[in-house]
């Protein structure tokens, strides 16, 4: 074999955030009462599956406190990520205008999301507000499951189906925490899989764009 070795570097890589808000643990509470309180108001004849119930998506648009304060804290975490992945400067990114849509879901036990992407949106954020205990017996019990894409047409054989990451094909859980954001590009095909443990999962989730100096945007959702 060459002893001079390869140059090998990871292209087309998806990114994926992780951002804590800082005061969540004042927040989230606020938050799941309120939530608690809209759905009570809104009545069982409007929830269409009692396994998980979806706001609608005018949540980013309340004027409670609570709601506004959690906006605020998606918002910045979303700019981080933004940035952190491309090379404008603060001043650059903050004179593109934002745009978004918010809404929350409770997911029960034996509840999920199913499988979705968000067209005309740049990136999507979802935010843990309550979580319960992860299941004893199914480790993928309420994640947020990302499905990989990339390589589905690729051949695979005994060489290609155990590379290692960030090579490795296969589909990516990430199990949300009261108080954390995770924020990727919104054309990625994700779910939240099957809550199999005692508790409730509430989330909360955005769809965001940006709109540069002297662009007109697109249509509204």
């Amino acid at each position: 074999m060459n002893a001079t070795p390869p140059i090998v570097v990871p292209i087309l890589a998806t990114p994926f955030g992780v951002v804590p808000l800082p005061d969540a643990e004042a927040l989230n509470p606020a938050l799941a009462a309120l939530f608690a309180a809209r759905i009570r108001a809104d009545g069982a004849a409007h929830q269409q599956n009692p396994l998980c119930y979806r706001s609608g998506d005018d949540l980013l648009e309340w004027p409670e406190q609570a709601v506004r304060q959690l906006g605020a804290g998606i918002f910045r975490g979303v700019y981080s990520v933004v940035d952190a992945v491309n090379d404008f400067t603060d001043a650059q990114l903050r004179l593109f205008r934002l745009e978004a849509r918010g809404w929350f879901t409770v997911v029960k036990p034996d509840g999920c999301v199913p499988a979705t992407s968000y067209p005309l949106t740049a990136w999507c954020g979802i935010y843990c507000v309550a979580a319960p205990e992860p299941s004893a017996t199914r480790h993928d019990s309420g994640v947020l499951r990302i499905y990989e894409s990339r390589l589905g047409t690729m051949f695979a054989d005994t060489t290609n189906s155990v590379m290692r990451l960030p090579f490795a094909p296969g589909h990516y859980g990430w199990r949300p925490v009261p108080g954390q954001l995770a924020v990727f590009p919104a054309s990625l095909t994700h779910e939240i899989a099957l809550v199999r443990s005692p508790g409730q999962l509430v989330l909360v989730t955005v769809r965001v764009r940006f709109v540069g100096p002297g662009q007109q945007g697109v249509m509204r959702w």
